[in-house]
């Protein structure tokens, strides 16, 4: 009976007045640095919670716990990682995975059940799905929200790039996410030529080859990981490719840096924040004494654990329905990482549970990222 209440979004305070919650991250692979942005991000954010007091529900504090699986990049490993949360742990709040194969391996256990989850993830079917999206956010903009504004910045300063290459996974994710971008290139009248390559990929001066013979002006690295990014960013300097180099997508431009390094001088890339602003640089801080490093999705993570402890604040319940009913009413919450959030996708998605924000664009300077510009789409 216990089971069933937990896979119908019944409360999941235990005896100890804990809040279970469950985290899918990729922790192993290329995609380890969107993986640990999930976990690292959002349990920032729920220990500062838990040493304010925890949550207050029904009058009682409720101390926010964890638990992590690895989904490894991996739909069927991600699926796994999300029965285990349900039916083992009992959770119905889940964090993750990020990126979209996770992302779409783990919503058909989770939305049957009533699990409220949050992901990251460019695919479509994320949200118009046949569970029509109901109990799944997601927690940073995609490139439906953000490439129009990006090309037309590239168009606005970088007046020399007429025709863009692109080098994407021959997957689920580059076949969603290319198009969108190549569309929103062609609406600003600069040509896209387009190479896919499989994942697990290494070497890549082949493909950088064609692309020089195309006569190029600048590399597009769409939604690449950031190993994958790195590893293009060095091999297409080697090869002799001497144009820009965008990100219009993806994360981990520490990363990137840390593969390429002086070969990375001058990439720009969209981020999600801009590390100056106060509220960002305290967080920046806080995560930069945990882990040394920062990770770039990191925010996304931390905002949206805030904005689930206010709507559960405004709902005074666990129940997994109407913690939803109240996120869906939070665009009037001032989110610590972004400001005023709105939620958007109605008319793309058939659900409005994309997030909308504003955004930066970053560039390596000196082995730095820097903010060049702020873009509001």
């Amino acid at each position: 009976a216990c089971a069933a209440a937990g896979l119908l979004g019944a409360p999941v305070a235990s005896a100890q007045d804990t809040l279970k919650i469950g985290i899918i991250a990729t922790l192993s692979g290329p995609g380890a640095s969107s993986g640990l942005a999930v976990q690292r991000g959002a349990q920032i954010a729920f220990d500062e919670i838990n040493a304010s007091g925890g949550l207050v529900v029904g009058g009682k504090p409720l101390k926010i716990t964890t638990t992590t699986y690895d989904d490894q990049m991996n739909p069927g490993q991600a699926k796994l990682a999300a029965e285990r949360l349900i039916n083992q742990d009992k959770v119905n709040i889940i964090f993750g995975p990020s990126g979209s194969p996770g992302a779409l391996g783990s919503l058909p256990v989770t939305q049957p059940a009533k699990v409220l989850q949050f992901v990251d993830g460019y695919v479509s079917t994320i949200l118009n799905n046949e569970w029509k999206g109901a109990y799944v956010f997601k927690v940073t903009n995609s490139n439906r929200e953000f490439s129009d504004a990006m090309t037309k910045w590239v168009v606005q300063n970088l007046s020399k790039v007429k025709k863009v290459g692109m080098l994407a996974p021959n997957d689920a994710v580059g076949q969603s996410v290319v198009p969108v971008l190549t569309e929103a290139y062609k609406r600003q009248g600069i040509e896209v030529w387009i190479e896919y390559f499989e994942r697990g990929t290494k070497e890549f001066t082949p493909l950088i080859l064609r692309m020089l013979s195309q006569k190029v002006d600048m590399l597009e690295l769409n939604s690449n990981t950031p190993g994958d990014s790195g590893l293009l960013v060095k091999q297409s300097r080697q090869a002799g490719f001497r144009g820009e180099i965008m990100q219009t997508g993806g994360a981990g431009v520490e990363e990137i840096v840390n593969i390429a390094g002086p070969f990375a001088e001058g990439l720009m890339r969209y981020e999600m924040i801009d590390e100056t602003r106060p509220e960002v640089k305290k967080f920046v801080d806080t995560y930069k004494s945990k882990y040394a490093e920062f990770n770039g999705p990191s925010p996304a993570w931390y905002n949206m654990a805030y904005m689930l402890a206010e709507a559960i604040r405004r709902a005074q319940s666990l129940d997994s329905t109407r913690i939803r009913d109240e996120m869906e009413k939070l665009s009037d919450y001032k989110a610590p990482m972004f400001g005023p959030v709105v939620w958007t996708g109605l008319k793309e998605y058939g659900v409005a549970h994309q997030i909308f924000h504003s955004f930066v664009i970053r560039e390596v300077k000196d082995g730095k990222a820097s903010v060049r510009a702020t873009v509001t789409p």
